[in-house]
């Protein structure tokens, strides 16, 4: 009779059926898909905070390189109105000191042309029309020019009427007399030529 009691089970109603493998390995693998689905879950969220990093360092990388274009573009544009405010100042100087290089180049001039016919040929004459010469070289290599006059129409950009004449050799309008001459600067006048007109 003993050995029967011992046969029984623990819970007399309830019939224990043993564990076959396949059932542990189901709830092995529901385990194991719980703990893929929490992984995967925490490394989607380690990529989406990723990604948010990566796309707040482009916009930051985006926004520093158009800073830098546009501190480029504003260096060029001032590097320009520098290199035209230089040139600009350049020619101003050098007009300025035109200027008062042509008084003397006049009296040059006025000091060659009365000088008598038979002593034109003296050393004195010779040197001073060899200085004369080399000075209205070196202005022609800096680009100064005479402006025409005699013979060409009247035109107040370049021309100074001072006295109007009769002449039967030129048409009315046109310059007959240079009283003094006018001269250029790379294109842009720096004295009017003096003239009288025909009427």
């Amino acid at each position: 009779m003993m050995q029967e009691e011992n046969l029984t089970t623990e819970n007399p109603g309830e019939e224990q059926v043993p564990e076959t493998a396949e059932d542990v390995k189901e709830d092995t693998a529901g385990e194991n898909e719980k703990e893929l689905s929490k992984e995967e879950k925490k490394e989607k969220k380690k990529k989406e905070k990723a990604d948010k990093k990566q796309d707040a360092l482009k916009e930051k990388i985006t926004e520093l390189e158009d800073r830098v274009k546009r501190q480029m573009a504003e260096f060029e544009n001032f590097r320009k109105r520098t290199e035209k405010e230089k040139t600009a100042m350049f020619e101003t100087g050098a007009k300025s000191v035109i200027e008062k290089i042509l008084p003397v180049v006049d009296n040059f001039e006025r000091g060659l042309a009365s000088v008598p016919e038979e002593e034109k040929d003296s050393g004195f004459s010779q040197g001073m029309q060899m200085i004369y010469k080399q000075l209205m070289t070196e202005l022609e290599n800096m680009e100064v020019k005479p402006i025409p006059a005699v013979g060409e129409e009247f035109n107040p950009e370049f021309h100074n009427a001072v006295m109007q004449v009769e002449s039967e050799e030129f048409e009315s309008g046109v310059i007959a007399q240079e009283l003094q001459k006018g001269y250029t600067y790379r294109d842009s006048v720096v004295r009017h030529s003096m003239v009288a007109v025909v009427q």
